[in-house]
């Protein structure tokens, strides 16, 4: 089951500490009906991300020579040399050379938004690896990313797993941000740091990702119908994307604008530490 806290709205944070519980139950139905909503209800959040045109880079036109003086006379400036188009070449990006120092597990087996969201607020600097601060964030702060400073994560739904993959890559190169990504059909959260490609996504709209770097907050558990999780940073190869990455499809009923597509949350600015 999704966890209620992660992801959107710009809602204060508040502890019941502080003698509001009742404004935090209400922020936690707001976030829910967003982040894990009842069946059948339509969610507005989310964007709808339909293939990118496929170009291929051209090269910079040379600019046309100008003439200049030199001791009175006219002279032809010298000829620029044209850009040359990039060179298609495989990538494998991560943006963490030390995966195991970015992860915390979940303390609890339903906490794997939690932990996936504490990941994200840790790579903007803006949360500690620790249990204690998981605790909090599920026991006591009800809140988006946003309200802990880290704007700009957008919902996105795909009609295949290649355009979720292609958007996450090219967000991750362009922003240097993680990616969540809703694996188990939606019923688990995956932290993407990195991934390998054919060609460069933020160059070739073409690019075809092959797979993912992850961090999975399951990790060290074993899951009866998904197996043992791994470690922190393992790289995901196509098979266990198609294995572990698959559309949304939730036993408690219909999501219409979930079912049957691919789900992430992808950053649009640049990291924020």
């Amino acid at each position: 089951m999704m966890v209620v806290l992660v992801l959107l709205g710009g809602a204060a944070v508040w502890t019941n500490v502080l003698g509001v519980g009742d404004e935090v139950r209400g922020v936690a139905r707001r976030i829910e009906l967003i982040v894990d909503p009842p069946p059948d209800r339509p969610i507005a959040a989310e964007v709808h991300v339909t293939p990118r045109p496929s170009r291929a880079p051209m090269p910079s036109p040379a600019p046309t020579p100008v003439a200049s003086l030199a001791h009175g006379a006219p002279t032809p400036a010298p000829t620029p040399t044209a850009t040359p188009a990039p060179q298609r070449a495989k990538v494998d990006v991560n943006l963490y050379q030390d995966p195991a120092a970015h992860f915390i597990t979940e303390i609890d087996h339903e906490w794997c938004a939690v932990a996936g969201t504490q990941m994200v607020l840790a790579a903007h600097g803006k949360a500690d690896l620790t249990e204690s601060f998981q605790r909090k964030l599920n026991s006591r702060i009800v809140a988006a990313l946003d309200a802990y400073g880290v704007p700009g994560y957008e919902v996105r739904t795909y009609e295949t797993r290649a355009d979720a993959l292609q958007d996450a890559a090219r967000a991750i190169s362009e922003f240097r941000a993680p990616v969540l990504l809703f694996a188990w059909r939606g019923a688990h959260t995956w932290v993407m740091t990195g991934f390998r490609a054919d060609a460069d996504p933020l160059l070739f709209d073409d690019a075809k990702v092959a797979g993912a770097y992850v961090l999975d907050p399951w990790y060290p558990r074993i899951s009866s119908i998904w197996g043992p999780s791994d470690p922190p940073g393992t790289y995901q190869n196509a098979a266990e994307m198609r294995r572990n990455y698959l559309p949304w499809k939730r036993p408690e009923g219909k999501y219409p604008s979930r079912d049957g597509l691919f789900v992430a949350v992808v950053p649009t600015v640049a990291l924020n530490r």
